[in-house]
């Protein structure tokens, strides 16, 4: 019995021979021409400034063609093309150029023809480099297919392969420019805690005279040295000038004797109108010791009681000059002070002044070592009022021994005048009685 399913299988076999019949052979295609051919050069801008530490963005480009072709439905296709790089190598150096590769040769792969691939190349172009362009270097090697043996009655071949070396040069332009050297940073009573100066000078040891220039000293990191007034405008910088800026700046009173880093930029008009910064410069600055005191005069020794002037020592221990110091000493009970501010006047680095103060102690006092605070405040060469650490002044209070002892104690002396009325009196009824 027929069905509507046979017939419909039988319709499908039938339609797939008819096109199995009338379909052609599939051919192969062999490409006989062709030939790689590469070539360089920097993606986007390719030009940099001098003393940068910057990125080279080299492309290869492969623009060769395919020339002949055989098509047969006999041969073997190799799997390669003639005009495809294959394991392909490069290397970049400076030649004479003022630059300093710093990567080593890299491998890319295979680079098919009409294609691309891009590398990356660090680089730095010399702090002095002069302006131009300047051509790198580009030494590459690949490997290209060069013949196919077919073998007869056979479907396999043999590729054969060659080595290629060639040297590209990649064009890349220094700008022109202005750039700054550092020639000194002289700091003045540059100290932690304190403001004051630093001298700048620079050099533009570029390409490019500057106009509307305006150089400027920035904070590095958490350098302890904080510019007050950062900028300065010195309008022309020619190539060879030199200028000498001074800055205030403020130095946080963490900061120890050592050297710490600051930032120089240079702002200036370009010959096409543009205001464009220099590379950043970076130079240390000796930063002095905080001003500091300490007593260097000897504990003071006291009575309960009595009042008498004590003389006290202050040293300056700091890196410099400190101008109309006033030492002042703070009163606490049993003390009191008649005078507690001395003017003690400019003191240089480890030089020593002395302050008398008139103290008074009380007669309960109890006697042990005290410790009577004082400090001293001073201007320095900026006019600017500081007060310094507090130091601390040793003060003995002893009681008197011996006689003295006897005499400034109130109980002790009414016992000895009670003792001597008492002798007086047994004397007097002794030789009363004698009579």
């Amino acid at each position: 019995m027929i069905t509507t399913r046979s017939i419909l299988i039988h319709a499908t076999v039938l339609v797939l021979l008819i096109a199995c019949i009338g379909a052609p052979a599939l051919a192969d295609v062999k490409y006989t021409g062709g030939s790689p051919n590469l070539s360089a050069y920097i993606s986007g801008l390719n030009e940099f400034t001098a003393g940068s530490d910057i990125t080279i963005p080299v492309v290869m480009e492969n623009s060769g063609l395919n020339q002949y072709e055989q098509v047969d439905e006999n041969i073997v296709a190799p799997d390669d093309l003639p005009n495809t790089a294959k394991l392909v190598t490069v290397d970049l150096s400076a030649g004479d150029a003022p630059v300093t590769i710093k990567s080593d040769p890299q491998m890319i792969g295979d680079i098919q023809g009409q294609t691309t691939e891009t590398v990356d190349f660090s680089a730095t172009i010399n702090a002095d480099a002069p302006e131009g362009t300047y051509m790198l270097p580009l030494d590459v090697s690949y490997v290209t297919l060069s013949s196919v043996d077919e073998y007869t009655g056979a479907p396999t071949a043999q590729n054969h392969y060659q080595m290629n070396n060639v040297t590209l040069m990649v064009p890349l332009v220094i700008k022109e420019e202005v750039i700054p050297q550092i020639i000194s940073a002289t700091p003045d009573n540059l100290i932690a805690g304190a403001d004051g100066y630093v001298s700048l000078t620079l050099k533009n040891i570029g390409s490019l005279d500057g106009v509307k220039t305006t150089v400027s000293i920035l904070r590095h990191g958490e350098s302890p040295i904080v510019p007050v007034d950062n900028s300065v405008y010195i309008g022309e910088f020619p190539v060879g000038g030199i200028v000498t800026c001074l800055y205030e700046v403020s130095v946080n009173k963490t900061a120890i004797n050592k050297s710490y880093p600051i930032d120089i930029l240079v702002t200036y008009q370009d010959n096409e109108g543009n205001f464009v910064d220099s590379p950043t410069e970076t130079t240390g600055v000796e930063v002095g010791s905080k001003v500091n005191f300490t007593i260097i005069s000897p504990t003071v020794t006291i009575n309960p009681g009595s009042r008498q002037t004590i003389q006290v020592e202050y040293k300056n221990t700091g890196d410099t000059t400190i101008k109309s110091a006033w030492a002042r000493i703070y009163e606490v009970i049993p003390f009191t002070s008649l005078n507690d501010v001395i003017y003690l006047g400019d003191l240089a680095p480890g030089q020593s002044a002395i302050a008398n103060y008139q103290i008074s102690v009380s007669g309960d006092a109890i006697p042990k070592v005290y410790g009577l605070n004082s400090e001293v405040r001073y201007t320095d060469v900026l006019n600017n009022t500081y007060v310094s650490d507090p130091v601390t002044v040793a003060i003995d209070v002893e009681n008197l021994t011996g006689i003295e002892g006897i005499l400034s104690n109130t109980f002790s002396l009414t016992i000895l005048i009670a003792a001597i009325i008492g002798l007086i009196y047994a004397i007097l009824q002794f030789r009363k009685k004698k009579r």
